[in-house]
């Protein structure tokens, strides 16, 4: 297995790989280098520039084969994420807009997005800002309380106007993957009929930030035309890059701000040679090593819930366990019944000594409640008490058994002092 050693490993037991990686020794050595050797502009005409052009050229084919194309130039570096996302949910309104201009019978109407009621704020909240303003209209698609979307009911949600349909591949709280392939089957279906009646294509993406190097990710299985990618999940540096299936020619793309001609003028700026080459080689290293890391995983997972039934019990009850719906095999959502209810996940993990997770998504910290967990069917008794531990490749059965005795200790505590105020 592909365990890659910290150079002094940290007291603490971080179970919060699903907010975030360290950058795997491999990645931290190539961009060592590169901020010695790379440092040139890329865009320059003399050696030392071609020579770090030629860098971002070799990291963007290994981001390609790492989500299944073999086409280097339908990799986008940006800025992350979020950035990614963005690019691809503004773009519908350009999108919509040229493709009536070349009608002889527009459209009436603004572009119509279908989503669903679990994916992150960087795919909802770009949306509502869109709806709230008036140039695109939302059907948000129900989750089942099993925590996955079904293919038939986005497909079901499609009008005239449907120019985007965005789903997450897997979701980053629960660990659900959602029928990403399925939707993109039934969808190909759609779009020959929609074609044939002098409709507007259905675009289709796919925030695969929680699924890079823990399940397979190929873009001609899934048959997305956008596919975002985050190297911060995959213990490389926070960059990211958006998968566009022919950029201008198959598949429409659109700058959000205009400057150089970088990236093909769609992402404009002197290029972060630092950071496309890190997540080039944290891409590289995740398809190679992906067969043996996806088994420590599933290992570790499976132990860490056996613990957490042997240690706690019927007290800990592990969420999205139903045998039909797939999920990611380092996530484990859990949560911890006590004697007093008024024991929180938050207070849980804030009297934990060493245990490093998270109540939910890590960009959410005001203390409310999960609403993805909320969304995909957990009762609000539940979800006030649910963790969720996410492992990767630096855990070790030692440091779930410290984490399993650090969350027993922590309720211990807890329970202990409530009885006192009570009393």
């Amino acid at each position: 297995m592909h365990q890659p050693e910290m150079s002094s490993r940290e007291t603490n037991i971080f179970m919060d790989y699903n907010a975030t990686t360290p950058l795997a020794p491999e990645v931290v050595e190539c961009m060592q280098d590169a901020l010695v050797n790379c440092w040139s502009n890329p865009s320059s005409s003399y050696a030392r520039g071609i020579g770090a052009a030629e860098k971002i050229k070799e990291a963007r084919k290994y981001l390609a084969a790492l989500v299944g194309t073999p086409h280097h130039e339908d990799i986008i570096f940006t800025s992350g994420g979020t950035e990614s996302n963005n690019m691809v949910i503004n773009g519908i309104v350009k999108y919509f807009k040229e493709w009536n201009q070349k009608q002889s019978k527009p459209l009436s109407g603004i572009p119509h997005v279908i989503t669903t009621n679990v994916e992150h704020d960087a795919v909802i909240l770009p949306l509502k800002h869109l709806q709230e303003e008036g140039l695109i209209d939302v059907s948000v698609i129900p989750v089942t309380n099993k925590g996955v979307v079904e293919a038939d009911d986005i497909l079901s949600a499609v009008r005239p106007t449907t120019s985007l349909i965005t789903v997450m591949m897997a979701n980053n709280e629960t660990g659900v993957i959602m029928p990403i392939s399925e939707i993109g089957r039934k969808l190909q279906g759609v779009n020959r009929k929609r074609l044939a009646s002098g409709l507007i294509k259905i675009l289709y993406h796919t925030d695969a930030a929680q699924a890079i190097g823990k399940i397979p990710v190929d873009v001609e299985e899934l048959l997305v035309d956008y596919l975002t990618v985050v190297g911060h999940k995959f213990y490389g540096p926070r960059g990211g890059c958006l998968y566009v299936r022919g950029p201008f020619t198959a598949t429409p793309v659109y700058p959000m701000f205009y400057g150089g001609g970088q990236e093909n003028g769609i992402r404009p700026g002197t290029e972060n040679t630092l950071i496309a080459i890190g997540m080039g080689k944290a891409a590289f290293l995740a398809k190679q090593y992906f067969n043996q890391n996806q088994s420590l995983f599933i290992c570790f997972r499976k132990y860490l819930e056996e613990m957490l039934k042997m240690t706690f019990g019927e007290s800990a009850v592990i969420h999205f366990r139903d045998p039909d719906v797939p999920f990611l095999p380092n996530t484990c959502s859990v949560a911890f019944l006590t004697r007093d209810k008024g024991i929180t996940a938050s207070a849980i993990l804030s009297s934990c000594k060493q245990l490093e997770a998270s109540v939910g998504a890590a960009c959410h910290k005001d203390g409310s409640l999960s609403k993805i967990l909320l969304n995909s069917g957990i009762s609000s008794d539940l979800a006030r008490c649910t963790i969720r531990l996410s492992i990767g490749m630096l855990t070790t059965k030692n440091e779930i058994d410290l984490a399993i005795k650090d969350l027993v200790n922590s309720i211990q505590k807890l329970e202990k002092t409530l009885k006192v105020v009570q009393s």
